[in-house]
């Protein structure tokens, strides 16, 4: 298997979008159709056929919104719980968040687990907090929050690597997600080489988006 570190993924990234010009919004796209459809085969096991997409700021966060708008046109219940104030939002993140906010897609603002409380009667969790750019500890609220869906006994779909989860190296960074399932785009990620990264992913699955996708926070 072909794995990429941080700085690889960083260049990718690069490349793609300045040398091949292809638009940050299609590599977006890609990616968050790439998770649908791992999350729509999750989603046929499970009794109540719901989606909380538990979102960051960056890229990562990005490609949750674009998960949430894909299940929502499917007829998929999907709450989007955002982790960071919508004006912190910017470039792609901002303009795919701004999709769901006009198709009226439900957002709660997380600033704690008490917030997330919902999220646990979900059939399936998205995570999309953090990326694979993360490379010091993880802090509040980031911490809380996946502290808190680390409890929960649902299904989770991990977006490029599990949140916490460093890139490089395999451990968590103070904390990381859990997931059921990783979707990895262009490659796996160096750090899942390591044999207890595993216990984090979970299922790797690696999708193609069709060019590249790089630092993610």
């Amino acid at each position: 298997m072909q794995y990429l570190t941080r700085d690889e993924v960083r260049e990718l990234d690069r490349h793609a979008i300045e040398d091949l010009r292809i638009p940050g919004m299609v590599l977006m796209e890609n990616a968050g159709r790439g998770v649908t459809n791992a999350v729509q085969e999750l989603l046929a096991g499970v009794e109540h056929p719901s989606v909380a997409v538990v979102a960051g700021r960056g890229n990562n966060g990005g490609d949750g919104y674009v998960v949430a708008r894909h299940l929502a046109n499917a007829g998929v219940p999907v709450t989007v719980y955002l982790v960071c104030e919508p004006a912190d939002l910017t470039g792609d993140a901002k303009t795919n968040f701004d999709i769901i906010s006009r198709m009226e897609i439900p957002v709660v603002c997380v600033n704690g687990p008490s917030d997330l409380v919902p999220a646990a009667n979900a059939g399936v969790i998205v995570d999309a907090i953090l990326g694979t750019g993360l490379s010091g500890e993880v802090r509040e609220p980031y911490h809380g929050v996946i502290r808190f869906l680390n409890e929960l006994s649902q299904p989770i779909v991990a977006v490029d690597i599990p949140s916490g989860l460093d890139c490089d190296t395999g451990e968590p960074l103070g904390v990381a997600v859990r997931a059921t399932r990783t979707v990895s785009f262009v490659a796996a990620k160096k750090g899942f080489a390591n044999p207890d990264s595993a216990a984090y992913t979970g299922e790797v699955i690696v999708d193609d988006v069709g060019g590249t996708r790089g630092n993610r926070e």
